[in-house]
Protein backbone atom coordinates (compact mmCIF):
# COMPACT_ATOMS: atom_id res chain seq x y z
CA UNK A 1 0.00 0.00 0.00
CA UNK A 2 1.46 3.71 -0.77
CA UNK A 3 2.10 5.77 2.64
CA UNK A 4 -1.11 8.04 1.70
CA UNK A 5 -3.24 4.75 2.43
CA UNK A 6 -1.10 3.63 5.40
CA UNK A 7 -1.23 7.44 6.83
CA UNK A 8 -5.56 6.95 6.16
CA UNK A 9 -6.13 3.79 7.78
CA UNK A 10 -3.62 4.16 10.77
CA UNK A 11 -4.48 8.06 11.34
CA UNK A 12 -0.87 8.97 11.52
CA UNK A 13 0.82 11.49 8.86
CA UNK A 14 2.49 10.54 5.67
CA UNK A 15 5.28 12.89 8.01
CA UNK A 16 5.66 11.04 10.45
CA UNK A 17 5.54 7.39 8.67
CA UNK A 18 8.68 8.86 7.31
CA UNK A 19 10.19 9.37 10.46
CA UNK A 20 9.52 5.58 11.34
CA UNK A 21 11.09 4.46 8.53
CA UNK A 22 13.74 6.71 8.84
CA UNK A 23 14.44 5.21 12.62
CA UNK A 24 13.94 1.73 11.17
CA UNK A 25 10.68 1.25 12.95
CA UNK A 26 8.72 0.48 9.80
CA UNK A 27 10.29 -0.50 6.10
CA UNK A 28 9.14 -0.18 2.99
CA UNK A 29 10.10 -1.06 -0.69
CA UNK A 30 10.24 1.38 -3.74
CA UNK A 31 8.21 0.94 -6.48
CA UNK A 32 10.00 1.42 -9.97
CA UNK A 33 8.35 5.14 -10.29
CA UNK A 34 10.29 5.51 -6.24
CA UNK A 35 7.38 5.58 -4.25
CA UNK A 36 7.04 3.78 -1.16
CA UNK A 37 5.07 0.26 -0.94
CA UNK A 38 3.89 -0.91 2.42
CA UNK A 39 3.10 -4.43 3.18
CA UNK A 40 -0.45 -5.06 5.08
CA UNK A 41 1.12 -5.71 8.42
CA UNK A 42 2.44 -2.17 8.40
CA UNK A 43 -1.01 -0.94 9.85
CA UNK A 44 -0.43 -3.34 12.54
CA UNK A 45 2.96 -2.64 13.11
CA UNK A 46 2.11 1.45 13.26
CA UNK A 47 -0.84 1.29 15.79
CA UNK A 48 2.02 -1.12 18.42
CA UNK A 49 4.16 1.71 17.86
CA UNK A 50 1.88 4.44 18.74
CA UNK A 51 0.97 2.29 21.68
CA UNK A 52 4.48 2.03 22.63
CA UNK A 53 5.10 5.60 22.50
CA UNK A 54 1.97 6.37 24.44
CA UNK A 55 3.38 4.21 27.31
CA UNK A 56 6.04 6.78 27.11
CA UNK A 57 9.31 4.61 25.30
CA UNK A 58 11.30 6.19 22.96
CA UNK A 59 11.78 5.74 18.97
CA UNK A 60 15.46 3.94 19.89
CA UNK A 61 13.87 0.95 22.79
CA UNK A 62 10.34 0.56 20.32
CA UNK A 63 12.55 -0.25 17.74
CA UNK A 64 14.41 -3.16 19.78
CA UNK A 65 11.22 -4.19 20.84
CA UNK A 66 9.14 -4.08 17.86
CA UNK A 67 10.24 -7.96 17.16
CA UNK A 68 8.64 -8.94 20.00
CA UNK A 69 5.43 -7.41 20.36
CA UNK A 70 2.73 -10.10 20.41
CA UNK A 71 -0.04 -7.04 20.21
CA UNK A 72 -0.66 -3.40 20.74
CA UNK A 73 0.13 -3.88 24.90
CA UNK A 74 1.74 -7.18 25.13
CA UNK A 75 5.15 -8.02 24.75
CA UNK A 76 6.76 -11.73 24.31
CA UNK A 77 9.58 -12.59 26.64
CA UNK A 78 12.13 -11.72 24.15
CA UNK A 79 15.81 -11.39 25.66
CA UNK A 80 16.30 -7.72 27.26
CA UNK A 81 12.45 -6.77 27.18
CA UNK A 82 11.77 -6.50 30.54
CA UNK A 83 15.04 -4.35 31.43
CA UNK A 84 13.59 -1.81 28.88
CA UNK A 85 10.68 -1.89 30.31
CA UNK A 86 11.94 -1.85 34.07
CA UNK A 87 14.18 1.16 33.20
CA UNK A 88 11.25 3.16 31.46
CA UNK A 89 9.82 2.68 34.55
CA UNK A 90 12.01 3.80 36.52
CA UNK A 91 12.62 7.44 34.48
CA UNK A 92 8.81 8.00 34.45
CA UNK A 93 9.09 7.12 38.43
CA UNK A 94 11.52 9.92 38.83
CA UNK A 95 9.69 12.13 36.62
CA UNK A 96 6.34 11.96 38.43
CA UNK A 97 8.03 12.84 41.44
CA UNK A 98 9.88 15.66 40.26
CA UNK A 99 6.48 17.14 39.30
CA UNK A 100 4.74 16.18 42.51
CA UNK A 101 7.77 17.89 44.26
CA UNK A 102 6.65 20.89 41.71
CA UNK A 103 3.37 20.77 42.15
CA UNK A 104 3.82 21.40 45.96
CA UNK A 105 6.26 24.24 45.55
CA UNK A 106 3.72 25.72 43.42
CA UNK A 107 0.42 24.97 45.90
CA UNK A 108 2.66 26.35 48.77
CA UNK A 109 3.46 29.59 46.54
CA UNK A 110 -0.09 30.29 45.54
CA UNK A 111 -1.08 29.83 49.29
CA UNK A 112 1.40 31.94 50.57
CA UNK A 113 0.87 34.56 47.81
CA UNK A 114 -2.96 34.41 48.31
CA UNK A 115 -2.75 34.94 52.23
CA UNK A 116 0.16 37.85 51.84
CA UNK A 117 -1.08 41.36 52.33
CA UNK A 118 -1.61 43.03 49.30
CA UNK A 119 0.84 45.67 48.05
CA UNK A 120 -0.09 49.50 48.40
Amino acid sequence: MLIGELSRRTGVSERLLRYYERAELIHSERRANGYRDYPDEAVETVRRIRALLAAGLPTRVIRRLLPCTADGATLRPCPGVLDHLRAQLHTLDHRAADLARARALLRRTITATENAAPLE
